[in-house]
Protein backbone atom coordinates (compact mmCIF):
# COMPACT_ATOMS: atom_id res chain seq x y z
CA UNK A 1 0.00 0.00 0.00
CA UNK A 2 2.49 2.65 1.15
CA UNK A 3 6.23 2.59 1.34
CA UNK A 4 6.75 -0.10 3.97
CA UNK A 5 10.06 1.32 5.18
CA UNK A 6 8.95 4.91 5.68
CA UNK A 7 5.26 4.34 6.26
CA UNK A 8 4.54 6.96 3.59
CA UNK A 9 1.56 6.81 1.29
CA UNK A 10 2.64 5.63 -2.16
CA UNK A 11 2.41 8.12 -5.01
CA UNK A 12 0.31 5.65 -7.02
CA UNK A 13 -2.35 5.31 -4.33
CA UNK A 14 -2.28 9.03 -3.60
CA UNK A 15 -2.89 9.84 -7.28
CA UNK A 16 -5.63 7.21 -7.55
CA UNK A 17 -7.43 8.59 -4.49
CA UNK A 18 -7.09 12.19 -5.65
CA UNK A 19 -8.67 11.17 -8.95
CA UNK A 20 -11.46 9.00 -7.54
CA UNK A 21 -12.50 11.08 -4.51
CA UNK A 22 -13.12 14.72 -3.72
CA UNK A 23 -10.18 14.84 -1.29
CA UNK A 24 -7.09 16.97 -1.85
CA UNK A 25 -3.55 15.68 -1.49
CA UNK A 26 -3.23 17.50 1.83
CA UNK A 27 -6.45 15.97 3.16
CA UNK A 28 -5.42 12.50 2.05
CA UNK A 29 -2.03 12.85 3.72
CA UNK A 30 -3.70 13.96 6.97
CA UNK A 31 -6.18 11.05 6.77
CA UNK A 32 -3.28 8.69 6.12
CA UNK A 33 -1.30 9.92 9.12
CA UNK A 34 -4.35 9.47 11.35
CA UNK A 35 -5.05 6.03 9.86
CA UNK A 36 -1.44 4.96 10.48
CA UNK A 37 -1.62 6.12 14.12
CA UNK A 38 -4.82 4.15 14.72
CA UNK A 39 -3.78 1.17 12.58
CA UNK A 40 0.01 0.87 12.67
CA UNK A 41 -0.07 -2.29 10.56
CA UNK A 42 -1.98 -0.40 7.84
CA UNK A 43 -5.18 -2.45 8.12
CA UNK A 44 -8.44 -2.47 10.03
CA UNK A 45 -9.77 -5.90 10.96
CA UNK A 46 -13.47 -6.67 10.94
CA UNK A 47 -13.46 -6.94 14.75
CA UNK A 48 -11.81 -3.53 15.07
CA UNK A 49 -14.25 -2.03 12.56
CA UNK A 50 -17.17 -3.46 14.55
CA UNK A 51 -15.71 -2.04 17.76
CA UNK A 52 -15.28 1.42 16.22
CA UNK A 53 -18.76 1.26 14.69
CA UNK A 54 -20.17 0.31 18.07
CA UNK A 55 -18.90 3.54 19.61
CA UNK A 56 -21.31 5.44 17.36
CA UNK A 57 -24.28 3.36 18.59
CA UNK A 58 -23.61 2.80 22.30
CA UNK A 59 -27.24 2.01 23.18
CA UNK A 60 -27.91 -0.56 20.49
CA UNK A 61 -26.43 -3.59 18.75
CA UNK A 62 -24.70 -2.46 15.54
CA UNK A 63 -22.42 -5.51 15.18
CA UNK A 64 -24.50 -7.26 12.50
CA UNK A 65 -24.88 -4.14 10.40
CA UNK A 66 -21.21 -3.24 10.87
CA UNK A 67 -20.31 -6.72 9.60
CA UNK A 68 -22.30 -6.07 6.40
CA UNK A 69 -20.86 -2.58 5.97
CA UNK A 70 -17.37 -3.99 6.42
CA UNK A 71 -18.04 -6.71 3.82
CA UNK A 72 -19.22 -4.10 1.31
CA UNK A 73 -16.06 -2.02 1.84
CA UNK A 74 -13.62 -4.95 1.77
CA UNK A 75 -13.43 -4.92 -2.01
CA UNK A 76 -10.52 -7.35 -2.25
CA UNK A 77 -12.21 -9.72 0.22
CA UNK A 78 -9.10 -10.19 2.37
CA UNK A 79 -10.86 -9.65 5.71
CA UNK A 80 -9.28 -6.25 6.34
CA UNK A 81 -9.64 -2.67 5.16
CA UNK A 82 -6.51 -0.97 3.93
CA UNK A 83 -6.20 2.80 3.61
CA UNK A 84 -7.43 2.82 0.02
CA UNK A 85 -10.58 0.85 0.84
CA UNK A 86 -11.15 3.01 3.91
CA UNK A 87 -10.94 6.30 1.98
CA UNK A 88 -13.08 5.04 -0.90
CA UNK A 89 -15.70 3.92 1.65
CA UNK A 90 -15.57 7.26 3.44
CA UNK A 91 -15.95 9.12 0.15
CA UNK A 92 -18.81 6.95 -1.10
CA UNK A 93 -20.85 7.22 2.06
CA UNK A 94 -20.27 10.91 2.74
CA UNK A 95 -19.87 12.70 -0.55
CA UNK A 96 -19.87 10.31 -3.46
CA UNK A 97 -22.08 10.72 -6.50
CA UNK A 98 -25.55 9.26 -6.35
CA UNK A 99 -24.83 6.40 -8.76
CA UNK A 100 -21.79 5.40 -6.67
CA UNK A 101 -23.88 5.45 -3.49
CA UNK A 102 -26.43 3.25 -5.22
CA UNK A 103 -23.69 0.83 -6.28
CA UNK A 104 -22.47 0.71 -2.69
CA UNK A 105 -26.02 0.18 -1.37
CA UNK A 106 -26.44 -2.68 -3.83
CA UNK A 107 -23.19 -4.26 -2.64
CA UNK A 108 -24.39 -3.90 0.95
CA UNK A 109 -27.63 -5.75 0.20
CA UNK A 110 -25.98 -8.35 -2.07
CA UNK A 111 -24.91 -10.40 0.95
CA UNK A 112 -23.79 -13.47 -0.99
CA UNK A 113 -22.11 -11.36 -3.71
CA UNK A 114 -23.87 -13.14 -6.53
CA UNK A 115 -24.86 -9.97 -8.38
CA UNK A 116 -28.52 -10.13 -7.32
CA UNK A 117 -30.43 -9.03 -4.25
CA UNK A 118 -33.00 -11.48 -2.87
CA UNK A 119 -35.83 -10.75 -0.50
CA UNK A 120 -34.07 -12.75 2.22
CA UNK A 121 -30.97 -10.56 1.81
CA UNK A 122 -33.14 -7.44 2.16
CA UNK A 123 -34.62 -8.91 5.34
CA UNK A 124 -31.14 -9.73 6.68
CA UNK A 125 -29.93 -6.13 6.23
CA UNK A 126 -33.16 -4.59 7.53
CA UNK A 127 -32.99 -6.88 10.59
CA UNK A 128 -29.44 -5.70 11.26
CA UNK A 129 -30.55 -2.08 10.94
CA UNK A 130 -33.46 -2.67 13.34
CA UNK A 131 -31.00 -3.86 16.00
CA UNK A 132 -29.55 -0.35 15.94
CA UNK A 133 -32.92 1.33 16.55
CA UNK A 134 -33.86 1.61 20.23
CA UNK A 135 -37.10 -0.24 21.06
CA UNK A 136 -38.88 2.95 22.12
CA UNK A 137 -38.16 4.42 18.67
CA UNK A 138 -39.27 1.22 16.91
CA UNK A 139 -42.64 1.60 18.63
CA UNK A 140 -43.05 5.01 16.96
CA UNK A 141 -42.67 3.62 13.43
CA UNK A 142 -45.76 3.36 11.22
CA UNK A 143 -47.67 0.07 11.51
CA UNK A 144 -46.63 -1.05 8.02
CA UNK A 145 -42.90 -0.84 8.85
CA UNK A 146 -42.55 -1.40 12.59
CA UNK A 147 -40.78 -4.74 12.25
CA UNK A 148 -37.93 -5.95 10.06
CA UNK A 149 -40.28 -8.24 8.11
CA UNK A 150 -42.83 -5.49 7.46
CA UNK A 151 -40.14 -3.02 6.42
CA UNK A 152 -38.49 -5.56 4.12
CA UNK A 153 -41.88 -6.44 2.59
CA UNK A 154 -42.61 -2.76 2.02
CA UNK A 155 -39.21 -2.14 0.43
CA UNK A 156 -39.52 -5.23 -1.75
CA UNK A 157 -43.00 -4.14 -2.88
CA UNK A 158 -41.70 -0.63 -3.62
CA UNK A 159 -39.34 -2.11 -6.18
CA UNK A 160 -42.29 -4.15 -7.49
CA UNK A 161 -40.55 -7.46 -7.04
CA UNK A 162 -42.17 -10.88 -6.78
CA UNK A 163 -41.71 -13.19 -3.80
CA UNK A 164 -38.15 -14.29 -4.66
Amino acid sequence: MGNAKSGALSKEILEELKTSTRYTEEELCRWYESFQRQCPDGRISRAEFERIYGTFFPNSDPKGYARHVFRSFDTNNDGTLDFREYIIALHLTSSGKTHLKLEWAFSLFDVDRNGEVSKSEVLEIISAIFKMIPLEEQKLLPDDENSPQKRADKLWAYFNKGEN
